[in-house]
């Protein structure tokens, strides 16, 4: 007899499983990850201790409404309650934005290569993704995604800074976009690293955001506060898109761990900005040893850099790996490098260093 399998959505077919850094291997010498953009910091003071008093109560639901976290962000970034929405990192309310605004015979916008989730979720929806590439020097090109919105545009991506390259849209090109995009198209501004920019021309979309009701701001706990293992995110909107996020998040989603450890983050405010201050000199340092190495870096306003190596981007990477430091590779493009530990990011300049003698 022959056993059917389930039926399964259709459009499920090639649509890629999410990669993840490689983690580094446990063989050869002491290994480093800079696969991930995370932080590699511990915890900031006080969020262990929250974290480990709510693993006390592990037996019961997490507040479903997230009060006490909503309250402190909405107290931080000057923002009313209702324009706020959490979920499980800032992808899992990307994904939550596509449930409610798109479904089959809809458009997404977004840069490519930009952050690897946005076709995922895209497809997942059932909407079209539509990919406008990136400019020469690796950058969103706002004009040809303005020239991409169609009447069945329902949603435009725009990572700033942008995952993987780094490079950020600053404030007059966005305005210029925005003033482009029609009323009913929602524009997410992904600003998952937002606290890493230095570039006084690039706008906090939380600006944004107050003059203009299409705009959306995700931001996230993973990077800068050095949550990546609770999963906690959130999005700035006007009460309309704030409802819908709400109505669609998984239930519970976000643990009580992830509550209160994100409460204590904000909390920390000041020691987070010395980890943050000194991530980014540590950026410097590397992008400037780059540049004096011959390799051609975009300025990164993220906690990572990106190198174009085309066709020998997975032979890189594998000899990243073999000195010590595992680096995320998009085959035929290029790799992404997370700042790290200082010893670490030695390790890969000597290592792109020698790579580079032998180009």
């Amino acid at each position: 007899m022959t056993e059917k399998a389930p039926k399964l959505r259709a459009v499920l077919e090639g649509i890629p499983t999410y990669k993840p850094g490689r983690p580094p291997t446990s063989d050869g010498p002491v290994a480093y990850k800079l696969s991930s953009n995370e932080n590699p910091y511990p915890p900031l003071p006080g969020v262990l201790e929250a974290a480990t008093a709510a693993a006390g109560s592990l037996n019961r639901y997490p507040d479903m409404a997230c009060g006490a976290l909503l309250s402190e962000l909405a107290s931080r970034f000057d923002v009313p309650v209702t324009h706020l929405a959490t979920g499980t990192g800032s992808v899992g309310i990307a994904q939550q934005l596509l449930q409610s605004t798109a479904g089959p015979g809809d458009e997404v916008i977004y840069a490519w290569r930009s952050f690897e989730a946005y076709p995922i979720i895209t497809r997942i929806a059932g909407a079209t993704p539509v990919q406008v590439p990136l400019t020469e020097d690796e950058g969103h090109d706002l004009d040809a995604m303005a020239d991409a919105v169609t009447e069945r545009t329902r949603l435009i991506f725009v990572c700033n800074p942008n995952n993987p390259t780094g490079r950020s849209v600053r404030r007059a090109e966005l305005e210029r976009f925005l003033d482009r995009v029609p009323e009913d198209v929602l524009v997410v501004l992904d600003e998952a690293y937002r606290e890493f920019v230095r570039d006084e021309e690039v706008p906090d979309g939380l600006e944004v955001y107050r003059e203009r009701p299409n705009v959306c701001v995700l931001r996230t706990f993973s990077k800068a506060y050095g949550l990546a293992g609770l999963r906690v995110g959130f999005a700035v909107a006007h009460e309309p898109v704030a409802a819908a996020l709400r109505k669609t998040a998984v239930p519970f989603g976000v643990s009580q761990m992830a509550q209160d450890a994100a409460v204590a983050s904000l909390r920390s405010e000041d020691e987070l900005l010395k980890r943050v201050e000194a991530l980014v000199e540590e950026r410097q340092r590397v992008r400037d040893g780059l540049l004096e190495q011959g390799w051609t870096v975009p300025e990164s306003q993220a906690n990572f850099v990106w190198l174009r190596l085309g066709e020998r981007t997975t032979e890189f990477a594998e000899v990243c790996e073999k000195a010590g430091v595992t680096v995320r590779p998009f085959a035929g493009e290029g790799v992404r490098v997370t700042i790290g530990e200082t010893v670490a990011n030695d390790i890969f300049l000597q290592t792109a260093r020698a790579f580079r003698a032998e180009l």
